[in-house]
């Protein structure tokens, strides 16, 4: 058995802009970028054909955002705009690190994050006190897919080095994290199972 975690909304908390797109347009302008007048519209287009369940990159779909209405930005300052928008506060939540910890006894542990902003998974790592508990960390922008799709459970399950079948994922969203049963493995719900007793249960099962 290998265990992975989801990380928003299941170890920690985030607070998330309200207005994504007005954040990312303020950094963008704070870099000489000159933001078109119809931006909130452009930022909610689809702009990269990308199949279904795979992630974009949040700077990349920025770029070809202004891109769509002549506005050239160079990737780096597209990247640091986008990085600096989402700089959130964190909070760990309880009883997050030591679920971490215990399950560690039982077998590989794992994160498996949906991210689409580059440095924003290891920021929020380090700011929870989680960096260096993980067997490996596995995101959506790092691998290219996103949960619930099964690409993205096996790019987990072969980082941590086991079968996607042996995975019991720990998440708080059935929809996403549940995606995890497509691929033979199991989801725990943290809304239903609470961290302080997830090691207990797991180890009930073995």
């Amino acid at each position: 058995m290998a265990v992975t975690f989801d990380l928003f909304g299941t170890l920690v908390d985030v607070e998330y802009p309200s207005d994504p797109a007005e954040i990312v347009a303020r950094e963008l302008e704070s870099r000489g970028v000159e933001v078109p007048d119809d931006w909130h519209v452009a930022y909610g287009e689809r702009h990269v054909d990308a199949p279904a369940g795979a992630e974009v990159p949040l700077p990349a779909h920025v770029a070809h955002a202004l891109d769509s209405r002549g506005v050239e930005a160079a990737d780096n300052v597209v990247r640091h705009a986008v990085v600096a928008a989402f700089d959130p506060d964190v909070t760990r939540r309880d009883g997050a690190l030591e679920a971490v910890r215990d399950v560690s006894d039982q077998g590989p542990v794992g994160l498996l994050s949906n991210c689409a902003v580059p440095e924003l998974v290891p920021k929020t790592l380090i700011r929870a006190g989680l960096r260096g508990e993980f067997d490996a960390v596995t995101t959506s922008i790092g691998c290219g897919w996103r949960k619930p799709h099964p690409k993205a459970f096996e790019a987990a399950a072969k980082a941590l080095g086991v079968a996607p079948a042996s995975l019991v994922h720990v998440g708080d969203d059935p929809e996403t994290d549940g995606g995890v049963e497509a691929v033979g493995g199991r989801f725990v719900d943290v809304t239903e199972t609470p961290l302080d007793a997830l090691a207990a249960q797991l180890e009930a099962e073995l």
